[in-house]
């Protein structure tokens, strides 16, 4: 039962946004191209080639309701194939076979080839020090703030582009923004502190590091999102 809670409210995250993504790009890009199945595959496919390697399978040993929740539920409702398939079978009935084959071929290379970017670059973030840094006494999980990184100026960017083109009030677009980032700030937080503690630095022998670290983090968060907030301005 606690998987099923899992799925469903990292289901309910994803969904929310799969919507946003695809309904901002088709309104930015058209519908002449089924463009926003292909981006929210691709950015999922990214993220969870990324999310894999860096914070679930190898780094940090959390519970199965977490892993569920992480790549079955806001992964598995963020990407798509059922959609992708009814959009080349549209393209199919309407005549459109060169867009329809290019289509099937981008999703399925462009995809794999984004998880393996996600893949490869988490082992690059591990792979000499393992993502910490160790200094007179002090530990410092940078591979950890840097995916956090990512995921901040993913958040401004892809904010800042499909709010502007979705019909939404300004109090829904402040509360969907609100949401995400508290949810990404809390999420954060949390796989840093689970870091600690899984190698056992307690907050008795090593407070001060896991203050700092959860204080850079929001540092970075904050720098991050601003950036991509600027950057989606200017696209």
């Amino acid at each position: 039962m606690n998987q099923l809670v899992a799925v469903a409210l990292g289901g309910s995250f994803g969904a929310v946004l799969r919507f946003l993504i695809s309904t901002g790009v088709y309104q930015w890009l058209g519908r002449g191209f089924p463009y926003g199945t292909l981006a929210v595959n691709i950015i999922g496919s990214f993220l969870i080639g990324l999310m894999t390697e860096a914070l679930i399978l190898e780094r940090i040993s959390i519970s199965m309701e977490f892993r569920t929740a992480i790549l079955v539920g806001l992964f598995g409702s963020l990407t798509t194939f059922s959609t992708f398939s009814l959009d080349t079978l549209y393209l199919i009935e309407q005549g459109h076979f060169a867009k329809a084959s290019i289509n099937v071929v981008s999703s399925v290379v462009v995809c794999v080839f984004a998880v393996w970017i996600g893949i490869t670059f988490g082992k690059m973030l591990f792979l000499n020090t393992g993502g910490v840094v160790h200094w007179m006494g002090w530990v410092f999980p940078y591979g950890l703030l840097v995916v956090n990184t990512i995921g901040a100026f993913l958040i401004g960017i892809i904010s800042t582009i499909l709010l502007s083109k979705i019909a939404l009030s300004e109090e829904h677009s402040a509360a969907l923004v609100i949401v995400f980032v508290g949810a990404f700030i809390t999420l954060s937080t949390l796989y840093l502190v689970l870091y600690f503690i899984e190698h056992d630095y307690t907050f008795t022998t090593h407070l001060k590091s896991i203050l700092a670290a959860v204080a850079t983090n929001l540092v970075v968060f904050g720098t991050a999102l601003w950036l991509g907030l600027l950057a989606g301005r200017q696209i």
